[in-house]
């Protein structure tokens, strides 16, 4: 029976080739685009799920309220945290403090190699986190002050091996090192991506005038905690507060200020944490789930076609039915029979898709940006993801025609009566309009999403970042720092192709800032402190970004008490109190100890994407400012313009690497996930509307082979081909318009809903949802036309031969 049922269903597929060409095509397309977004999904929610005690992991997260509002949040919070809640919480079984410090230059081969992500931490980091130590003592590795551990590629590129326990390291000319662990590289679904770990006692060895373990008002050390199986994070967050309230209450009183500490899930960061000092850029869970249903939408609508063109194709089918039941054949056994076709072009339509995943997957990771590898052929939860694929496919898709086609009475259709029913009809409509309905709204969300993206790219940003060279900071520097510092300035402007040169801090795109608390008028009570962001900087900056000033002046040099001056941006005088920005000028401020003088005030400039609003922003000038060196080059000869300013760099910083990138570049790399995003949703919208165009065609053909007759008899009785041709498209134009009443509402939530992300956005606009429409009109109309006017030229008498 097996054999028979097989045989059949082959036959059937060889029989009408257009009709198995267009569903298993469809069915194909549609698994690949649903198995590349699962994949991409997958990775994303895979992040920190490798460690083994992931369930009972958390980050301490930390929130700043000033005057009752949260002003601040921290991924990196203050450094006493993680050693006086494990002493205070028996429920905390361990913890760690990572803390971010920056990159080093060690020398190889007489030349200096920069290593990047650097940290220091604790020897209870191999013992929290499952990243595998593979020489080395994991219960003491990084007990000891001046000791590291590196990764796997970092021993590659410094020594050569990775026989490197017990060696000895100089960092950045004056640290000495002993190396006392090797560990793997860090995989691609983590958020530490380490290259060297320094011991944190030698961290603490460095701070001669602080105390770290007791410092609850320094900020930026990542503190990670394990529970115990029991424990109960809510109540453990409860526990937090008496402890804080005890060690820095009454000193945040004087300030109206207060702090809350929350533990987050590790494997939660990944996807719903943007705070201030992350390790690095975090994904969208937005995002992720707004994949996650195109892929649905996708794969539907293929599983659609495969029912809309079987029960199509119900009155081809009928007499064959008919016959069957006729001789014996119960239907139970017609069920499946229908089935096994189902299931037949399911499994073609794998195999198929499957050739096709293995030929795109590059294109598609150089796309996504995302390390989706061959390797994934070789997990059983892939296979087991395609397996359930294929059975809710086949039942899906197989359930409905079977039904229809199994149903048929011998009698009626033996005498060629009609067996088609308003019931099917109407389904075969609706699934049509839910076809139309997902390929709209896919269409409506690409067409916001690369309109937000472009809007991001033309924005006026506030601040001139074309043809800027940024230099990485010197890391091997002395006390000639400021002398060097002047003095490769002046040697650069004398190279006609550079124009300007300024060092700050930070440059634009780098991040929100410093962050700076305490700050207030002199004279204002202490509760009045609030929180700014801060970007220290020399007396060129504000004029090599071309910063528009709004009041007072720039920073000069023929001021000679302008080293206790400071400038403002208008969302940081607002912060203060001022509406007039002319007001702020000449007051004085409390700025760590120091009593500065506002002399200007600039209109707001994005330190950052157009994702985050802008900050309340303080420049402080310090002339002898540690940072990156911004230089402005001519538009010609830009390679020459980098070899002139690398050889001055060697003259005033030797030993130092030296490390560009532009400006822009770096800027707009903000973008680079949204861009890669608009790209997937764009693909995958373009797969879904042709999927949906495979159906279309198919369906538009059974429906004119069905009223033939009709059409041959209205020709004889005088009727146009231009009248024929509206009769036919008409059905499908009633079916359009009600999917787009449909999409609009869906569309819209969705579109607002995305654009809440983005500080700054742009306004929703009837062509958003016009031009889509327009757009699959014209493809319906094109898809259906081929078939509709082939049928309204056919000759009428070869018509009313038909039955």
């Amino acid at each position: 029976m097996l054999k028979n049922h097989l045989k059949i269903a082959w036959r059937n597929l060889l029989r009408n080739k257009v009709y198995s060409s267009l569903n298993i095509g469809g069915l194909a397309i549609g698994i690949v685009a649903c198995l590349l977004i699962l994949q991409y999904v997958a990775f994303e929610l895979s992040y920190e799920d490798f460690h083994v005690n992931k369930e009972h992991v958390y980050r301490i997260q930390q929130d700043r309220y000033d005057n009752g509002k949260l002003s601040t949040q921290w991924a990196a919070g203050a450094f006493a945290v993680g050693n006086h809640f494990k002493e205070a919480i028996p429920e905390i079984e361990e913890y760690v403090k990572v803390v971010p410090a920056g990159d080093i230059v060690v020398e190889v081969n007489n030349a200096p190699l920069r290593i990047e992500k650097v940290f220091f931490t604790q020897t209870s980091f191999f013992d929290i986190f499952s990243y595998p130590l593979i020489d080395g003592e994991i219960g003491t590795v990084l007990d000891e002050p001046n000791t590291a551990a590196i990764s796997e590629t970092t021993a590659l590129q410094i020594f050569g091996t990775k026989d490197v326990i017990g060696k000895t390291l100089k960092i950045s000319g004056d640290v000495d090192y002993k190396i006392t662990g090797v560990f793997s590289d860090m995989p691609a679904n983590t958020q530490l991506k380490p290259n060297f770990l320094a011991s944190y006692a030698t961290f603490l060895n460095f701070q001669e005038r602080n105390d770290p373990e007791n410092a609850w008002a320094w900020d930026g050390c990542l503190s990670y905690v394990r529970l115990g199986k029991n424990a109960d994070p809510r109540r453990v967050e409860e526990k937090f507060i008496p402890i804080v309230e005890e060690q820095v209450g009454e000193f945040l009183e004087r300030f109206n200020s207060s702090v809350t500490y929350n533990l987050q899930p590790i494997t939660d960061i990944h996807l719903h944490s943007n705070y201030m000092e992350e390790p690095e850029p975090n994904g969208d869970a937005k995002t992720v789930y707004l994949l996650l249903a195109i892929a649905f939408f996708i794969i539907a609508i293929a599983w659609v076609n495969y029912i809309n063109l079987a029960t199509a194709r119900a009155i081809g089918r009928a007499k064959e039915v008919g016959i069957r039941k006729s001789v014996g054949s119960q239907r139970g056994q017609l069920i499946v029979q229908f089935f096994f076709e189902s299931a037949m072009f399911n499994a073609l339509a794998l195999v198929l898709a499957l050739i096709i995943m293995l030929l795109v997957l590059p294109f598609f990771n150089q796309l996504s940006g995302q390390p989706v590898s061959y390797e994934l052929l070789t997990k059983g939860s892939f296979w087991l993801g395609l397996s359930l694929l294929f059975v809710i496919g086949v039942i899906l898709s197989g359930f409905y025609p079977a039904l229809v086609l199994s149903r048929f009475k011998p009698a009626e259709v033996l005498k060629g009566k009609m067996v088609s029913t308003k019931q099917g009809s109407l389904l075969r409509k609706s699934l049509v309009v839910l076809q139309f309905t997902a390929s709209l709204f896919l269409l409506i969300g690409s067409l916001v999403v690369y309109q937000q993206i472009q809007f991001m790219r033309s924005q006026s940003l506030g601040i001139d970042i074309d043809r800027t060279i940024v230099v990485k900071p010197p890391i091997v520097s002395d006390s000639t720092f400021l002398t060097q510092k002047k003095a490769l300035k002046a040697s650069l402007l004398q190279y006609p192709s550079i124009s300007k040169v300024a060092v700050s801090s930070m440059v634009p795109g780098q991040g929100e800032g410093h962050n700076a608390g305490g700050i207030r008028l002199i004279g204002e009570d202490e509760s009045k402190q609030k929180q700014y962001r801060f970007l220290r900087v020399d007396h060129d900056f504000v004029d090599f970004f071309g910063m528009k000033m709004i009041a007072g002046r720039t920073f000069s040099e023929d001021f000679g008490a302008d080293e206790e001056t400071v400038i403002f941006n208008r969302a940081g005088v607002n912060h203060l109190g001022f509406d007039n920005p002319e007001d702020a000028i000449g007051k004085q401020i409390e700025f760590w100890g120091d009593q500065c003088t506002i002399v200007g005030v600039v209109e707001n400039f994005h330190q950052q994407s157009l994702h985050t609003a802008f900050d309340p922003m303080i420049l402080r000038l310090v002339p002898s400012v540690y940072g990156h060196f911004s230089i402005k080059s001519g538009i010609n000869n830009i390679a020459q313009t980098i070899t002139q300013i690398e050889s001055e760099w060697d003259t005033f910083f030797p030993g130092n690497t030296f490390e560009y990138f532009f400006l822009d570049d770096r800027f707009n790399e903000q973008y680079k996930a949204d861009h890669r995003f608009g790209q997937v949703f764009g693909l995958f919208t373009v797969l879904a509307i042709f999927v949906a165009c495979l159906g279309l065609f198919g369906l538009a053909s059974f429906t004119s082979l069905q009223r033939t007759k009709e059409i041959g008899i209205r020709k004889v009785l005088g009727a146009t081909v231009k009248s024929i041709l509206k009769l036919l498209y008409k059905e499908f134009a009633l079916l359009l318009i009600l999917s787009f009443l449909i999409t609009i509402p869906l569309a819209w939530f969705m579109a607002k809903n995305w654009l809440q992300g983005y500080a700054f956005s742009i306004p929703m606009h009837w062509s958003f949802f016009v031009w889509p429409f327009i757009t699959i009109v014209v493809v319906a109309w094109l898809t259906v036309s081929f078939q509709s006017i082939k049928a309204s030229l056919a000759n009428p008498v070869k018509s009313l031969r038909t039955e």
